[in-house]
């Protein structure tokens, strides 16, 4: 709920527009766009990713593409190990990447 003068949400961060704020990024990353990338970082290709959050395949190309700008990676390995360097993947991703035959 909007808080009465100030305009502004009493939970802030929350939900599925939270972003996270990292040192060194060209925007921050939505909440949906840190599950895009978790899921790219393990190996996973779009059309899987789309089918596991229940999205168009389209959604996960603007995702992704929204993720390479913010991240200044040229592709999506780039962009797995910036990210991997930020601290954006959580260790469990890292740990699953050996099922997928992803190694950086």
């Amino acid at each position: 709920m909007l808080r009465a003068f100030g305009g502004k949400d009493d939970v802030q961060g929350a939900g599925r527009d939270a972003a996270a704020a990292v040192p060194g990024l060209a925007g921050q990353l939505t909440a949906r766009e840190l599950e895009v990338l978790a899921l790219l970082a393990a190996g996973m290709p779009n059309p899987r990713i789309a089918a596991e959050l229940v999205v168009t395949l389209d959604t996960v190309k603007k995702h992704v593409s929204q993720l390479l700008g913010k991240l200044g990676a040229a592709n999506r390995t780039e962009a797995a190990t910036q990210a991997r360097q930020l601290g954006l993947i959580p260790r469990s991703v890292l740990k699953s990447q050996a099922a997928y035959g992803r190694f950086w």
